[in-house]
């Protein structure tokens, strides 16, 4: 069964392999995360995602 990876930085699911061959390097397409975690567990995803889009909307409204 394949489990589905979610950025650890932003609980985005646009994350792939950076090499193929290389399976430790992923790159998230969302935020720009370059690392060798990932996350597979979707409840965590889903309160990272909250906090990052939360983090952003605040700095978005500083300016």
């Amino acid at each position: 069964m394949k489990t589905k990876k979610f950025c650890p930085n932003c609980g985005s699911t646009n994350i792939k392999w950076v090499i193929p061959q290389n399976w430790s390097m992923w790159r998230c397409y969302d935020c720009g995360y370059y690392g060798a975690v990932v996350i597979e567990d979707g409840e965590m995803a889903c309160e990272i995602r909250k906090d990052y889009l939360k983090k952003h909307e605040e700095k978005e409204n500083e300016k």
